[in-house]
Formats: structure tokens, sequence, C-alpha cells
């Protein structure tokens, strides 16, 4: 059995006297059509061309009773503006998988993945638009009641579709992923428990943050077929309390948001544990800028029930913090719980955020 070495890394130290970083944010840039609107804006993500795709929470879910299964749909929708933000088209209207929006990314081949918490499912669309791959499976019963019945989600917000644990997953006994066990066993499967993200690596094996029922990261080949996963519920190196986010950089390393565990774990593509970043708030999302010198950008995102820190740290790879910009509020140039940040240049970042729905444009200086 291989041992490995794992290093806390407290390159970043304490987050008081770090420098700021100038920026501006463009407002108002996406243009939507009469009578759509924005809601939480869950996911975003930059296309090859410049164009902006945002997966937003838009409305609760709708579903019929009185049939042997509960059959939900709605609450989410998928958008895409070009460079300019002037809108383009609406992808996958009405999907049978579109409930709780939680992130979406674009792949090297300009397709685009949506990962929805609500039907534990990752899907795969193509350029046209079309479904290509469809990962997980949505749960044939769905929790119906009042919040009191459904339960409290993590951050005390009811449970449903805000901000919080969305409809049962797989915790009502059936599939591996958060099913068989308690919530946070780590099962292993190509189920999902609400997952939060997905990433690739250079030769196009997929690996999915398995977050909030499950705690793992699980890795599959580029058509989808499980290899391994690795995590459960925990503090020690290689465990999670909700991998909400994920990124892997040049070499292949797997970068994971570790939300309650206010920590970012770094491993090598087989889940090997290789450093810890700490004291850079809660990370709730990450990004890895691409080229030569790629940088490690973190949301220290405000919980949704406060306003509190808010800001965003750039760092190297190593976790030494370059600076920091922006605070949690409501207007421009401030953030409402970052929930997803694209960084497709390393100077001009798209986050989407949930309490203030909308979407920003920000350029570093």
């Amino acid at each position: 059995m291989k041992h490995f070495l794992f290093i806390p890394l407290f390159a970043s130290l304490v987050a008081l006297g770090q420098p700021e970083i100038s920026f501006d944010s463009t407002p108002n840039f996406l243009k939507l059509p009469e009578k759509i609107y924005m809601g939480e804006a869950a996911g975003v993500a930059t296309t090859s061309k410049g164009h902006v795709v945002v997966y937003t929470r838009t409305g609760d879910t709708y579903a019929t009773i009185g049939t042997s299964r509960t059959f939900s749909h709605g609450g989410g929708r998928l958008f895409e503006f070009d460079q300019n933000g002037t809108f383009v088209r609406e992808i996958g209207q009405g999907l049978y998988g579109f409930l709780v929006p939680q992130s979406v990314k674009v792949d090297p081949q300009d397709n685009v993945w949506v990962v929805d918490r609500g039907s534990s499912l990752v899907i795969k669309f193509d350029q046209e638009g079309r479904v290509a791959m469809v990962m997980g499976r949505k749960p044939e019963e769905i929790r119906v009641g009042t919040p009191a019945a459904r339960g409290a989600a993590p951050g005390g917000a009811p449970a449903g579709r805000g901000g919080a644990e969305a409809p049962a997953g797989r915790g009502a006994g059936r599939g591996p992923a958060g099913g068989g066990g308690a919530p946070g066993a780590g099962q292993p499967g190509d189920l999902f428990g609400q997952p939060t993200d997905v990433a690739w690596d250079a030769a196009g094996d997929i690996f999915i943050a398995d977050g909030y029922r499950n705690s793992r990261i699980a890795k599959f080949d580029k058509s989808g077929h499980y290899i391994k996963s690795w995590g459960s519920k925990g503090t020690e190196p290689g465990k999670f309390d909700t991998p909400h986010s994920i990124a892997l950089d040049a070499k292949g390393d797997v970068y994971v948001a570790d939300l309650g565990n206010k920590r970012i774990q770094v491993f090598d593509g087989d889940g090997n544990p290789k450093k810890e970043i700490a004291n850079v708030g809660t990370p709730r999302a990450i990004c890895i800028s691409p080229g030569a010198h790629q940088f490690l950008f973190s949301s220290n995102s405000n919980d949704p029930t406060n306003l509190d820190n808010g800001e965003i740290y750039k760092m190297e790879l190593d976790g030494t913090v370059i600076g920091k910009f922006g605070k949690a509020g409501k207007l421009m140039k401030e953030f409402g719980t970052v929930n997803e940040i694209d960084c497709r240049s390393a100077n001009q970042l798209i986050v989407g955020e949930l309490i203030n729905w909308r979407v920003q444009k920000i350029t570093l200086h």
C-alpha cells in the first residue's frame, strides 16, 4: 500500500493584511428578452467564442402526485448570451432533469454540462443544444410536504428549492449514492446524491463533486463509465464536509472546495491527497485560469442568510494569496453568495450570485 505525505498548506497565512486588487464591474451586461427573468444565478460559464451560459433557478418545481410515482420538473432554465451580452437562445427548455440548478461548465470542445442538485443528474449538451450524455438518474420518489416535514437544509434555510436541500435525491433508499447508507457515506457508483460540480482532465476523464448527500469525488472516463471515487463525510485529509466546487490544473491535480471544512483540498488524479489550502474563508466556488501561468480563484462566499465576508481571493496554485477583491453586499462590485466563477481569462471573471439574482462581469486591474 502506498503512503502519501499530506502537507497542510498555510502559505496564505491570515486574511488580514492581504492586498486589495482594484477591479471594475460591468453593470447589467446580460440582456434578457421581455418577460424572461433571471433567478438565482447558480451556474455561469463561457465558451471559446466568449458566449456566456447561465444556469439559473427560476421558480419552484412542479410535481404531479396521485400515481405510483411523483413526477417533478421545472425550477431551472439554461440561457446563452453572446460576448456582448445579447440573448442568443434557451437550451433544454422544460427538460426532465432541470429541478435545482447547481452549476454549469463548458468543456474544451464547447459542450455545455449542467449539474442539477435536485434531480441528482449531470447532463451534457452538444454545441447544437441537444442532450449528448446523461450521468446519474433522477430519483423515482421525491419528498413532498411542508418545509418542516422535509427538514432543514445546510445553513438553516428551509429545505426545498432555494439554497438548500432539494428533493430527496437518493435519500429515500434506492441507488448507491446517498441512498442505502447514511448521508455523507461516500458510497461508490455512478448514481449521485445532490451533486455540485464537474470538471475534466486533459484525457477527457470526468470528475464530479457528489456534494450534498454523498461527500465524495467520483471519476469517470470520457464515455461516462465509472472508474473510482474517494472521500466521505469527515474532517481528515481526503474527507469532506460538502465538496462544493471542483477544478483541475494543467498537471491533472484536482482542487476541491471543501465548503464545510473551510479549506481547499488538492489531490492527484487518482485521489491521493497532496496538500491543503486554508485561511481563505469558506470556499463556495473555485476556478483555475488557463495558460502558462495558472491562477486559482476562490470565493469566500457569504452564507445566503447574511452579508458577512463575500470577497474573492486570487492565488498561486500553491495557495499563496496574491490579493483579494470585493465584499458581500447588494450594490455593483459587491457580491451576494457567489456560487460559481468563470475564469477563462485571468483578468476578466464572470461570477454568478444567488441572493442578488444576477451575473457580474469583473475586470481586474
